[in-house]
Order: structure tokens, then sequence, then C-alpha cells
């Protein structure tokens, strides 16, 4: 049979570790929202705890190695046998970090760089000027440069990521800011098929801006960064067109395009980047993510987006080999037991239930969107804090977003035998 790997007060769920998902009769708790979107493919997975319990996991652990200088004699098949193994289509090439805003942090640095590398030539040497003026924190050697986000974005709550962060003001307020610019993210209406028209145009509106700020703000942008669904600040979506005029102006203004996918990333949309969904005739310059992989950092492509002299993209650890062992292991996962398809797969029929339920509880669910998503679904509620508490209540730990959004975060593991109980739980709460 399989090995038990997940309990909880409410709930016991089974792998067959050698071929396939086995279907349960309860859901656990917090199954739809997985430690706030991170937990890829259960807790106390067989598979991990023997990656865990490994000569080299323990070897990781207990002489973790400062990797900037001392990497480990096997770091480079980790990466290439683990992070690098799923590697979005163009970037083959990767920056290990600790956390989401640590990767976002790094990969602006990366771009800051690169844009004064490019501004220098190739074989262009610091000046004397820019020397001493950077240790006053002031130009040229301090120049001001910018990271262009979007309104209701969120990409961290370091220094340099909170600068980008737009979603709530508790998570910026008494921060000191850097004066960078913000875009307008379409606002859709839903049905998507019923506005089309009108989704269109407030796009396309939005592309106009954001090349209009691009083009007056005070100082160069070096680069845009943007979630493919921006899911802290309301679960808000955009078409793949959209996505694509973003990336054609990037290139037409050559400014670099960063793809967050620290919350998207790692199979939740039923893709294993949910910037695949979008079909780009050329990559993002760079894509971060986290959670799900259980480490960080950023990928990329072009080699100039690697640091030209060492110690500027520097820390201690740069990333946590543990980390990259324990995500290898969970792409082996992934991989075997086909989880990004089997998350598409239950994602549709998910979103076929929630539509049933909206038809019948218009005034509860409303603006529902994630279709084609996996199970990276959501809906607004004008009660949505009361209805989380009251799913609590019948056993089901459910994340809000925004202002009056509910998102699920389901695991990688999550089946239509769950996605049944949590449709009846979430109707039980509406009639109550």
């Amino acid at each position: 049979m399989g090995t038990c790997y997940w309990m909880c007060k409410c709930a016991v769920f089974w792998l067959d570790t050698r071929t396939k998902l086995q279907p349960t009769n309860i859901i656990p708790s917090t199954f739809s929202y997985a430690q706030i979107a991170s937990i890829p493919v259960g807790y106390n997975n067989p598979h991990l705890r023997t990656a865990a319990s490994s000569p080299e996991m323990i070897n990781a652990i207990i002489n973790r190695p400062a990797l900037g200088n001392f990497p480990s004699s096997d770091y480079a098949n980790i990466l290439k046998t683990g992070i690098l193994a799923v590697a979005p289509p163009g970037l083959n090439q990767v920056f290990t970090a600790l956390a989401g805003s640590d990767a976002n942090e790094t990969a602006y640095k990366a771009a800051f760089m690169y844009y004064r590398r490019r501004e220098r030539g190739e074989d262009g040497e610091f000046s004397a000027e820019e020397m001493e003026s950077c240790m006053r924190n002031a130009a040229p050697g301090s120049p001001d440069l910018a990271i262009m986000s979007f309104k209701k974005g969120f990409h961290g709550r370091l220094f340099g990521s909170l600068s980008t962060t737009r979603s709530k003001p508790i998570h910026k307020i008494d921060i000191p800011s850097f004066n960078w610019p913000q875009a307008p993210f379409p606002a859709l209406k839903y049905p998507l098929e019923q506005y089309a028209a009108k989704n269109a145009a407030e796009e396309q509106r939005c592309l106009e801006e954001t090349e209009q700020l691009i083009k007056s703000w005070y100082c160069p942008v070096a680069a845009v960064v943007i979630e493919p669904i921006q899911s802290e600040g309301g679960d808000n979506h955009a078409s793949p067109a959209f996505f694509q005029g973003l990336r054609d102006l990037t290139k037409k203004l050559n400014v670099l395009l960063i793809v967050d996918e620290v919350q998207t990333g790692v199979g939740a949309t039923g893709k294993f980047w949910a910037h695949e969904h979008w079909g780009l005739t050329s990559p993002p310059d760079l894509v971060t993510f986290s959670k799900k992989a259980q480490t960080a950092g950023y990928y990329f492509g072009d080699t100039r987006l690697r640091p030209n002299k060492a110690y500027r993209q520097f820390n201690t650890w740069m990333g946590d080999p543990s980390k990259a062992l324990l995500f290898k292991a969970i792409v082996e996962v992934i991989q075997r037991l086909d989880l990004v398809k089997h998350t598409a797969e239950t994602g549709a029929f998910l979103y076929d239930g929630l539509q049933k339920l909206a038809a019948k509880y218009p005034g509860e669910m409303q603006n529902l969107r994630g279709k084609g998503q996996g199970t990276f679904i959501a809906w607004d509620s004008p009660s949505r804090d009361e209805f989380l508490k009251k799913m609590k209540g019948v056993g089901i730990n459910v994340g809000g977003s925004g202002e009056s959004a509910v998102r699920l975060r389901p695991m990688l593991i999550f089946q239509k035998k769950h996605a049944s109980i949590l449709l009846e739980k979430i109707e039980e709460v509406f009639k109550a």
C-alpha cells in the first residue's frame, strides 16, 4: 500500500510512493492554504523524509558552506539535477537565495548592475569618482535608477523589494522607500467572456500608461517586475495578450522584465511556471522563485546578468544546499506522479464546481477567476473575513488576499475527492 504522511486532528492522507496518489474520503484542514502556498507535496512526505535523512543532507546541514567562496564539490550537480532541471524555458542559469524577498532583492541588484555595465561597455572599469561617491550614497557611484512595479503587487518586505510592494499599507508604513514608479494593473471584469472588449481596452490603457511612465520617470527604469497573478493584492489576473504586450514594451524600451513566480511557481497553475501560460515570443529576463520550491533565487539566461567582479552580488550563505537538496526531492515527486498535469485536471474539476456554486449563490461568490489556472482559483466575497472564520469552523483553512478575495492554495497532491469535499463545505457555510 502506501505510507501515511499527512496527519492532523481531522485528516490522514496516503500516497503510494512508487506510482500514484491514493484517494481519501477526508480533506486535511490546511490542504486548501498549505502554509501560505508553500507546501507542494504534503506533510511528512516519505520521499522528502528519505532525502532529509540522507548523508548528503546531513552534511549540508551540519557543514553548511559559505557558497560564494567555498561551495561543496557536489553543489553544481545538486543545482543541475534539481533547480536547473526545471528552469523556465530560455533561462539556463540560477542565482540561489534564501527567501522570496531575497530572490527579488538580488534580482533587482542584478538588473541595476546590468544597466550600468551596458552603459560602460563590456570592458568599462569603475571610475575613481564612482568609487568615491558610492561611499557617500551619491551619484555617479550610487546612480538614480528604478524598478517599476504594479498597483496591488507584492514582492516582499526587504528594503528594495518593499519599495515595489503595493498591496497593503501595513507592510510599508514607517519604512523609508525608493522613489520608484507604480504602473496600473488591469482591473478585469467578470465573467471574462461577457466583458472581453472592455477588458481588452483596460489592458491596453494599462500598457499605454506603463510606457508613458517608463519614458517620463525622473530616472531610468532598469527593470519592470510583475506577478503572473497578483497573489497578495487580491488574486488579480490579466490575459496572455497583456503580458505579451508588456514583454514587447520592455524589449522596445530596453528594460528588463522580471517575473515574480514566488507564489505562482512550481505547478500550482497547471504549468510548472505560471508565465508558461502566456506563450511569450521571448522569455522573461529573470524569473524569481521560492515558496513551494522550499528554496529561493532567480533564473536568468543572459550571461551579462552575472556580476563581472567578485563580491558584487554576495552574502555569506547565498542560498542553502540543504534546501536545494529538498527541492531536488520535491521535483522528483512532482515528475514521478505527474503532479503538474494532475493539478491542471483537479483545478478544472474544482473550477467547474465553484462555477455552479457561484450561479447558485451569487450574493456570496462573485468574480470567480482562475479558469485554466490549475487550483490557483479565487473569488470575491462581500463578507470575506466572516466566511474564512466559518470555514475554519467546518475544518477547512482557506486564505484571503486583497480587500475581499478568497484564495485557494491547495498542495499539488490535492485530488478531485478533496475538491468535492471542499465544495460541500463551502455550500454548507453558504447555507448556514
